[in-house]
């Protein structure tokens, strides 16, 4: 399954997506520890696998809290959370 954590508006669309599946295979579960702002968590799926997610009180706050990682100018190819999942489940969408 295909998640999407995150908000549109009138300035544009803003979303961490999870590939859970890939992310249910991933032992390492990097993500967590790899993002500077503490966004992720883990959460059992339906099968009770632990996979991860975007906490619920950041979810409408992404934009900014991804900012400093996502500058508009000199973006890296890869993210903090990108790299510490080693996997590719994690994409982001502006």
């Amino acid at each position: 399954m295909i998640a999407h954590y995150g908000f549109e508006d009138g300035t544009g669309v803003f979303y961490i997506t999870i590939d859970t599946g890939r992310c249910a295979r991933c032992t390492q579960k990097g993500c967590k520890t790899g993002c500077p702002e503490g966004l992720f968590e883990l959460e059992p799926d339906d099968e009770d696998m632990l996979v991860a997610s975007i906490k619920a009180q950041a979810r409408n706050a992404v934009k900014t809290a991804c900012a400093a990682c996502k500058p508009l100018e000199g973006r890296p190819k890869s993210l903090p959370c990108q790299k510490a999942c080693g996997i590719e489940a994690i994409t982001h969408s502006w």
